[in-house]
């Protein structure tokens, strides 16, 4: 056993706002969600966690954040899709809600006439149950997988709240983004995106290596996805530099539809790429906003091409 460690009250990297911020209380987790029970345990600094290279055990654990904190009596995802860290995906929504409320006067605008487009919103739903419940935003959520379209509907269909305030939409095109999705008149407030990160199944399967490896403090040859991930969310060809880049070349298309374009940049190398795209189709404002999720950085790059 390891001498206990001193934990700050609070991850000062998270955004201030983020329900996150403070230690996961697994006491008052287990009260809403006993199935979780079994698999928390004292760690080797004696402090209650989980075994976060456990796929189960992060499955349960994401159940209980969405219940305890966002409402969701109801949530699954099916075997092999990607199950999302919670706080990170919290941070992206509550980064943006400050962008938004910069041109608002510094308030951030709430309520359903606020709309929203995911961009690959996953069998998970995730971006949607949480800007959903934190600002009250409706959404359209778009994806190219039928199976990750029909488990989220199945978890709007069984949360009463999050019924006819998340749309979902099958993009009939894997090569398109946005057209095909955006429909002729109308209009959104913002676009978020997590895009696939890897260029390739076999990068894919080395940085899911090399995460287990580092949860369990040792090499791991064999991947089993903790937080899963089928092939589409994880990779495609030319991984997020290219699949950004054909964003933005095609958000030029759609420059009346909304107003705010957004996505994830996991790899600083990739910003260099994507500020020379963003030039090339003239986007009027461009903004990159830092985020901290304890020893992982990236960032948001969002564009407009709206001048107020």
């Amino acid at each position: 056993m390891l001498q206990k460690k001193e934990h700050p009250k609070e991850k000062p990297g998270l955004h201030p706002r983020n329900k996150h911020r403070t230690r996961y209380n697994f006491k008052e987790l287990i009260r809403s969600s006993p199935a979780l029970a079994p698999f928390v345990r004292l760690n080797d600094y004696e402090d209650e966690s989980i075994d976060f290279a456990n796929a189960e055990a992060v499955m349960l654990l994401n159940k209980a954040l969405l219940k305890q904190y966002y409402g969701v009596d109801y949530w699954s995802i099916p075997p092999g899709y990607l199950c999302p860290p919670i706080p990170g995906r919290a941070d992206y929504i509550h980064y943006i809600a400050d962008l938004l409320g910069s041109y608002n006067n510094g308030v951030i605008p709430t309520g359903p006439q606020i709309k929203c487009l995911d961009i690959g919103v996953g069998a998970n739903c995730i971006y949607p149950i949480i800007g959903n419940k934190e600002y009250g935003w409706s959404f359209v959520g778009s994806d190219i997988e039928p199976v990750a379209i029909q488990s989220a509907a199945n978890i709007i269909e069984t949360n009463a709240r999050l019924k006819g305030k998340v749309e979902l939409r099958l993009q009939p095109n894997s090569k398109d983004i946005f057209r095909g999705v955006i429909r002729t008149g109308e209009h959104f407030d913002l676009t978020i995106c997590n895009p696939p990160f890897h260029a390739s199944w076999e990068e894919a399967q080395a940085g899911t290596l090399r995460k287990l490896s580092n949860l369990k403090g040792k090499r791991i040859t064999k991947a089993t996805l903790n937080f899963g991930g089928k092939n589409k969310e994880l990779w495609c060809e030319g991984g997020e530099e290219k699949f950004v880049q054909k964003m933005i070349t095609q958000s030029k298309l759609m420059a009346s539809s909304c107003f705010w374009f957004s996505t994830l940049i996991a790899k600083s190398s990739h910003l260099k790429s994507v500020y020379s795209a963003l030039k090339k189709v003239e986007a009027v404002d461009v903004r990159t906003i830092p985020m901290n999720q304890g020893n992982k950085v990236s960032r948001i790059v969002a564009w407009t091409y709206v001048n107020r």
